[in-house]
């Protein structure tokens, strides 16, 4: 596409109303274009139509009509959720016009250097800790894209001494062309979204679009334990900064020792960045992290070597590691009942997430799990469910796959419960359920391995109703 301001006069159309939908409109709007705004909901579920329709910008909701997408149409902008099978979309590629993201439209309008964070799990973690790292390293940090708050609106607040930290999915990374990060760091890749992407091979590679346009003065900081982020360093001529927690590198961010090999003597491993030059700087031991389990390792590794390549000291990232307890709905402590303690991990939306939460407590747990059904039969649960997971409570559509999975691993503690007319109900039925399993030091822990659409407009929400459903018991 071409600079967002050379569409001054010209036609621009905007698919979905969510917040990037909005920031967009809006800044089309101010440009001088002529905007229409789409939703396929009812005009009574889009709060932010009569917003829009006040400046003067065309809002249609309550679905795709013909003839929205014409030749005179100069680019459109989607909401990274929509997929492109849907016929505005397929209109678009047929007459030739752009269809971008919002990270496409926003890149362009940001005056600060732009560090993207992508992978399947440990986004919003690891974005929240570069932020925390780099503003205690007097680096002004924004915070924004899919972590919250949109990207078009944060961006258009840039100055050159800024430094735009982004959550990037893989929806929003799909769309783009020219998006040219300064710091691009891919975590992990894991089996997900395949009901949007249609191949795993897709998915990956929406995913490396973070690097498609480093040069050689950018940075990939990649997960070496990955092979996929490994793979992915060999097509790059970036510089390349690699983390691990289960091997010593020549250059970058490790676990000392490996991960695996300190906790079966019992030992704590040092985090260390190895510079260019061979030398090591330690930065603090693993179990001085203020949030536990293996996979915030990585996470914590990840965002120092963030931190590092943007010219953060590692006694500044040491602090921040260490005081720093987590963002809402992962890994979340909520209450104690009766000595069951609940966790809020609705963020978990994908089975590889569960698992290494699990993974994080050494105590029984009972779950409480289940979502929307994207085809998998969660069979990757099984050595979780058998080592650890005493009991279990299923809900959405996936309910019945995940108990098969429980019974294969000999659990007995399994309940299921129906969507009841009113969510929190179900929600609540689900919570009573899983404390009736749990005995005194267990744990009771939300973490689905499901998206929540099924059920519930987020996963924030999800994490709501089951917070407000413990403080009820």
């Amino acid at each position: 596409m071409e600079h967002p301001a050379a569409y001054r006069g010209r036609q621009v159309v905007v698919l979905g109303l969510a917040r990037s939908g909005v920031a967009v409109a809006r800044w089309f709007h101010e440009a001088g274009a002529h905007v229409t705004v789409n939703d396929k909901k009812e005009r009574e579920a889009c709060p932010e139509a009569d917003e829009l329709e006040a400046l003067g910008i065309s809002v249609v909701c309550g679905g795709h009509p013909a003839g929205l997408i014409h030749e005179g149409v100069a680019l459109v902008v989607k909401n990274p959720g929509i997929p492109y099978s849907v016929e505005p979309i397929r209109r678009a590629a047929e007459l030739g016009i752009e269809t971008v993201t919002e990270v496409e439209v926003a890149a362009r309008l940001c005056k600060a250097p732009i560090i993207g964070i992508t992978g399947s799990n440990g986004k919003t973690t690891t974005t929240t800790w570069t932020g925390l790292m780099l503003e205690a390293g007097g680096l002004k940090p924004i915070v924004a894209g899919n972590i919250g708050r949109a990207l078009t609106e944060a961006a258009l607040e840039s100055q050159e001494d800024n430094r735009m930290v982004v959550e990037l999915s893989s929806f929003q990374l799909k769309g783009t062309q020219a998006f040219r990060p300064s710091i691009a760091c891919l975590l992990n890749i894991y089996e997900t979204h395949l009901d949007y992407h249609g191949s795993m091979e897709d998915y990956v590679v929406s995913k490396q679009k973070l690097f498609a346009n480093l040069q050689a003065e950018d940075t990939a900081v990649l997960n070496w334990d990955n092979a996929v982020c490994r793979a992915t360093a060999e097509k790059l001529n970036s510089r390349v900064l690699p983390f691990s927690v289960r091997e010593e590198l020549d250059y970058g961010l490790f676990a000392k020792p490996p991960l695996a090999e300190a906790k079966a003597a019992g030992q704590a491993s040092v985090l260390i960045y190895k510079d260019e030059e061979g030398v090591e700087h330690p930065i603090l031991k693993h179990d001085e992290l203020g949030i536990p389990g293996s996979h915030n390792v990585e996470n914590a590794l990840a965002a120092s070597a963030i931190a590092v390549a943007s010219g953060v000291a590692t006694d500044v990232i040491a602090q921040v590691l260490r005081e720093f307890h987590g963002v809402e709905h992962r890994l979340e402590y909520v209450a104690t009942k009766q000595g069951v303690l609940f966790y809020n991990d609705s963020k978990a939306t994908n089975a590889t997430a569960t698992i290494k939460t699990i993974e994080s407590f050494s105590k029984d747990i009972v779950l409480v799990a289940g979502g929307l059904d994207r085809g998998s039969d969660y069979m990757e649960l099984l050595p979780a469910f058998e080592r650890q997971v005493k009991g279990l409570v299923a809900l959405g559509e996936t309910k019945e796959k995940i108990v098969r999975v429980a019974k294969l691993a000999g659990m007995s503690r399994v309940k299921t419960v129906d969507t009841a007319k009113h969510v929190q109900d179900t929600v609540d039925e689900a919570v009573r359920e899983a404390f009736a399993l749990a005995n005194p030091g267990d744990v009771v822990l939300l973490s689905p391995a499901c998206a929540s659409w099924d059920m519930f407009p987020s996963y924030e929400e999800r994490g709501r109703m089951f917070k407000q459903s413990v403080h009820n018991l």
